[in-house]
């Protein structure tokens, strides 16, 4: 499928979605974020891909909203906005819920939705020169559906200061606050992820994709049933075939079927 605001490209199990609205650096408008939404939406159903790598075009991430996509709502009516705002979270959503590791690779800027889409990412390398902010109430807005997101990966402490402010921090900030993972020079973005993508392709498909859902369950069910739930994941695994011929392999000093 062919995008007007995307760029992807398959390399070999990795596919990589590029941001491309560079004269814009690459901010968000109803149309690109379709465009995120109907992506995701079409990458569940793919069944050979074992990463994304998530990038941008030009100099910048993301910049956030794009202005005149902001001015055009300011016209809207509250119906109109909530659908509107209905559509972004959807998007985020799709993109936190996808079967994959999915990795952000952050340079320049990543502001507003920008830094709300590395939340969505399950690990984040940023260049060290790269700025983050959660600047919405700088116009007078709130960084709303978002904030499902943040809050799972930099806690209420730094999103209560960073989301009253609105100020902008460097990408040591945002790594002590756990929203990126990795810090390093912009020559260094690349290969460093590769070695995240080297762990991950020497690792489960199906293990992973139930990792992720574990981390979600787990943390939305902070209660006495966590016992079971979590009892009933591990059961799960070990019983499957991929569980099984890991655990064959390990016993029997080999690599596993899935391993590159």
């Amino acid at each position: 499928m062919s995008y007007k605001f995307l760029l992807t490209r398959r390399d070999g199990p990795i596919e990589h979605l590029t941001l491309n609205r560079p004269d814009v650096r690459n901010a968000f408008n109803a149309e690109m974020i379709a465009e995120l939404a109907a992506w995701a939406t079409g990458f569940r159903r793919s069944t050979d891909v074992r990463a994304v790598v998530i990038g941008g075009a030009g100099k910048v991430f993301c910049a956030g909203a794009d202005a005149a996509w902001l001015a055009k709502s300011a016209a809207y009516s509250e119906d109109e906005n909530l659908r509107d705002a209905m559509a972004t979270s959807q998007m985020f959503r799709a993109i936190d819920e996808l079967p994959v590791p999915v990795i952000g690779r952050v340079h320049g800027a990543a502001i507003g939705g920008g830094a709300g889409l590395t939340a969505v990412c399950d690990v984040v390398v940023a260049a060290d020169d790269a700025v983050f902010g959660f600047t919405e109430v700088k116009l007078g807005i709130i960084p709303a559906v978002i904030s499902p997101f943040v809050l799972n990966k930099i806690g209420p402490s730094a999103a209560r200061e960073l989301f009253v402010t609105g100020a902008r921090f460097p990408a040591a900030r945002a790594y002590k606050i756990d929203l990126v993972h990795a810090v390093v020079p912009a020559p260094d973005l690349d290969t460093t992820i590769e070695r995240y993508l080297a762990e991950i392709l020497a690792s489960g498909p199906e293990a992973i994709a139930a990792a992720k859902k574990l981390v979600r369950d787990v943390w939305a069910n902070r209660s006495g049933e966590i016992s079971t739930l979590t009892a009933q994941a591990l059961a799960s695994r070990r019983a499957s075939p991929e569980g099984q011929e890991g655990l064959r392999a390990f016993l029997e000093k080999r690599k596993p079927r899935w391993s590159a």
